[in-house]
């Protein structure tokens, strides 16, 4: 397979490790081990620190443990362990389904913008491929008719994200079920990509129940970084028909065979926990988005935002004729803080902000942001960005 750069995962290489003030990380701030095993009862917790030290880091069960998907597949409806497949992060799952799911010639939605690998893969693949564009108004949000008039009879798959990346955007139950009769009533498959999933904003609207709760022709994805602040463990999962399973597992045995054990491990450890990791996810965000709140507030001259509906993700709209690149790489080189660029997203004039950061750092970036954009009003002139950056126009991490 022949497949496009990653853009925007280039570009984030370049300064995720560098800067000391990362508000466009796409999770919630990452757990340490400890704090991970400090969930536990002092007597529990050196119980399973032994268990772990103790455990042989032999090959580990290939579709991930029996313990693991047994947790993940009570998380859905109807669902059992042999509808549940572990997976090195939810981009291998992504790229597992979508090379077993499409064939050359079929006909591919995709919500846009979106993670670039929905788009990138499909393209490779040699899938004839639409994007349903989120619409910039009302807040940024889905048009389902917009979806109707992309979807035919020779549509073999949607797919959707919701809450979005970028935008903070959100499809209801009620349209995530229009969607999913949809793509039935052309014999197609929905893949949902919910890594997002558990992410409800305080005040703000449920989320719609996973796409795969359904039926059968909607298959989830999910992981553990963003809701949990785990993305080292690199574990991610897709829940869908027991067959399609196991022909994901089949290919997966020629790209990374079999999670980590110890990874495997620690995953059973933090579902088991789930509850009080959501708790901690949303006490982290609830302070974020008071701090962004006020900081858009009082920097009304200088930028604005669409405050997210659900998920840790939004655009910043910065009010300089300046792209987004050029200003994304200042900010990082100047004054060690990193936005991610709108252009790579297809909103140029933006740069993307992360709502799940530690809050001091957070602030403190905040803080950074704004002085940068003071000290620009100064030589360059306030309006509309200028032309489309060289990163592009797909999402990314």
């Amino acid at each position: 397979m022949k497949i496009e750069t990653f853009a925007l995962e280039r570009w984030m290489t370049t300064y995720e490790t560098q800067v000391e003030y990362d508000i466009a990380e796409s999770g919630i701030l990452p757990l340490t081990t400890r704090e991970l095993l400090d969930l536990e009862s002092p007597s529990e917790r050196d119980r399973i620190l032994s268990d772990l030290l103790h455990l042989r880091l032999g090959y580990s069960e290939a579709p991930g443990s029996l313990a693991l998907r047994s947790l993940l597949a009570a998380t859905y409806r109807d669902t059992g362990p042999e509808h549940v497949l572990v997976t090195t992060g939810a981009i291998e799952a992504n790229f597992l389904l979508l090379n077993v799911l499409l064939d050359p010639g079929d006909h591919v939605v995709a919500v846009a913008p979106a993670y670039q690998q929905v788009h990138s893969v499909p393209r490779a693949i040699g899938c004839d491929l639409d994007l349903w564009h989120v619409r910039d108004e009302d807040s940024f949000r889905f048009d389902l008719q917009d979806l109707e008039r992309l979807v035919t009879p020779r549509t073999r798959l949607i797919i959707v994200n919701t809450p979005h990346n970028p935008t903070g955007a959100l499809l209801r139950a009620e349209e995530l079920r229009q969607v999913y009769d949809l793509a039935a009533s052309v014999g197609a498959d929905v893949l949902g990509d919910e890594a997002y999933r558990w992410l409800e904003l305080p005040g703000g609207p449920p989320l719609a129940s996973p796409v795969r709760n359904l039926g059968d022709r909607g298959i989830s994805v999910g992981t553990l970084s963003k809701p949990f602040g785990l993305p080292g463990l690199r574990i991610g999962w897709l829940a869908g028909p027991a067959d399609l399973v196991a022909r994901c597992w089949a290919m997966r045995d020629y790209v990374s065979l079999s999670p980590g054990k110890l990874n495997d491990a620690l995953a059973v450890f933090a579902l088991t926990h789930r509850g009080r990791l959501i708790e901690r996810t949303r006490l982290i965000v609830e302070r974020n988005l008071e701090i962004a709140d006020r900081w858009f507030a009082e920097h009304a001259d200088l930028a604005s935002w669409t405050r997210p509906r659900a998920g840790l993700l939004a655009l910043m709209r910065y009010h300089l004729d300046m792209p987004s690149l050029a200003l994304a790489n200042r900010l990082a080189e100047e004054q060690s803080v990193m936005l991610a660029p709108g252009s790579a997203f297809g909103f140029e004039g933006h740069l993307r902000l992360g709502i799940g950061q530690d809050p001091a750092v957070f602030a403190e970036g905040l803080a950074r942001t704004a002085r940068c954009l003071a000290g620009l009003r100064e030589t360059v002139r306030v309006g509309s960005p200028g032309s489309p950056s060289a990163v592009g126009t797909a999402s990314g991490q």
